[in-house]
């Protein structure tokens, strides 16, 4: 009786065996490889990394490039943060994770900014790229374009929200240089990754990670990613006094265990980063503009002269005719200074002919006397009150002025300064185009507005989505 109680036993420990091995070992065997890297922000030297090379999915890590593009053409004029974004059919179909927009809807774009930094919106991202190159193909061009200005040499993108694709591959390594370039090379945007929730437009959005931003001290970034194909992916900074630690993580088996995972690695950062170390700010990328624009500053074309158009030789040109009997002044510096001297109390001093020259002469002109009528000005005496005067402005009340952004060259603020001027002659005829230089990055003013001029010119630039604000007087 024993032998057969045991047996039913025995057959279903060898049933579950046999699932254990059907269904967790393939499973395991599918998981999405693991990567590392960690490094310190402030040099940007690696402390540790794993498998840090190879290429891998990144699933949402992509959005943080599809932000940094959208800073950049923030930045440069290329579209305002109010600008209203029509959503295509294409955008409003994106899958999940996203913020439910509707084709046809118009929404401004700093809502889809927030959308798809805290929430990791799919929509939100087309959007915007669609916002910026007019297409999702064109704007994964500028992806890679920038990617490779930025060192990131692994790096292949395929779309602006990170759902897997075929070659849609980037590294550790690359994702973690590209969290550096957000912190560094746009501070005033960083603050939303480590917002917890964000007003959105149509919906109040939450932080995708907010475990880990609120447990972990000193944590307050960047950005998570998961796919099926990529695992559970996180990209995470935190600071602590002096030390800023960037720490990334591919393939995580889960939410929770990933967490733990990059608190572990940040950990080691903390641990291994010296309490004192230079900040070797990374390079920012020259700025291109839209894509088919091949020259910095995004302002114009390589153009080819053809052959029979070149100019072969520069011709000298020809004297201006003189009329007959005109002298020509032909005279040392130290001949007519003594000339000068020779001639204090006489009408006329001749100077002579020099070897090879026409006759010259210069009239020293006596001036005449001051008139008796104007006074000499007087030191008051000390028991009379000393006369107080006032100048009149001869400014008209023009000490106002605008700016219109800030860019990272004196080249490219002169450029917008330009661009500006021809746009709106109406009101900015006669101002002053002047470029101030600050510590992140040059301003590009006008200069010389009245009040009411300054506001007028500042109006018309917003309604041409032309960020804008007025100078008073200083």
């Amino acid at each position: 009786m024993k032998a057969r109680s045991r047996q039913p036993v025995r057959w279903g420990l060898v049933a579950l065996a046999t699932i254990w091995m059907l269904i967790v070992v393939p499973l395991s065997a599918a998981a999405a490889p693991y990567a590392a890297m960690v490094i310190d922000a402030r040099s940007g030297k690696a402390l540790h990394s794993r498998n840090a090379d190879t290429r891998l999915h990144p699933a949402s890590l992509t959005k943080m490039m599809t932000l940094y593009i959208v800073f950049e053409a923030v930045e440069n004029g290329e579209i305002s943060l109010d600008t209203k974004v029509r959503i295509s059919k294409h955008a409003a179909s994106e899958p999940p994770s996203k913020l439910g927009l509707k084709a046809g809807q118009r929404i401004a774009l700093r809502y889809l900014v927030r959308a798809a930094a805290v929430k990791s919106a799919n929509d939100a991202a087309t959007a915007l790229a669609e916002a910026i190159e007019g297409s999702e193909a064109r704007f994964a061009r500028r992806m890679n374009r920038t990617a490779k200005a930025l060192g990131m040499t692994r790096t292949t993108f395929k779309n602006a929200h990170g759902l897997t694709e075929s070659g849609h591959l980037s590294t550790a390594r690359d994702m973690t240089t590209l969290g550096r370039h957000l912190f560094y090379d746009y501070p005033e945007y960083y603050n939303l990754f480590s917002r917890m929730t964000a007003n959105a437009g149509v919906k109040t959005v939450y932080h995708t990670n907010r475990k880990l931003l609120a447990s972990y001290r000193g944590a307050d970034g960047i950005k998570t990613g998961y796919t099926r194909a990529a695992g559970f992916n996180l990209v995470a900074s935190a600071e602590r006094g002096r030390e800023r630690i960037i720490a990334t993580v591919f393939g995580g088996r889960s939410t929770r265990t990933r967490n733990a995972k990059v608190a572990e690695l940040l950990d080691l950062g903390f641990k291994r980063a010296p309490s004192r170390v230079a900040v070797h700010r990374p390079g920012r990328p020259a700025y291109y503009g839209k894509i088919g624009n091949d020259t910095p500053g995004g302002v114009g074309k390589t153009v080819r002269l053809a052959a029979a158009a070149a100019v072969r030789k520069s011709l000298r040109p020809a004297l201006r005719p003189r009329p007959q009997n005109t002298p020509i002044l032909v005279a040392a510096k130290d001949d007519i200074d003594k000339a000068v001297m020779a001639a204090q109390t006489t009408e006329v001093a001749a100077l002579e002919k020099p070897k090879g020259a026409e006759a010259a002469t210069i009239r020293m002109v006596k001036p005449n006397a001051r008139p008796k009528s104007i006074l000499e000005a007087k030191a008051p005496r000390k028991d009379q009150a000393a006369e107080v005067v006032t100048r009149l402005s001869t400014s008209g009340g023009r000490l106002w002025g605008i700016n219109v952004g800030r860019y990272p060259s004196q080249y490219k603020a002169r450029s917008i300064l330009l661009q500006t001027a021809l746009n709106e002659m109406s009101t900015l005829d006669g101002s002053l185009r002047k470029v101030v230089a600050r510590s992140n990055g040059y301003d590009a003013n006008f200069m010389g507005l009245t009040r009411e001029t300054a506001d007028l010119a500042c109006r018309r630039l917003q309604a041409k989505q032309v960020t804008c604000f007025m100078i008073g007087p200083s």
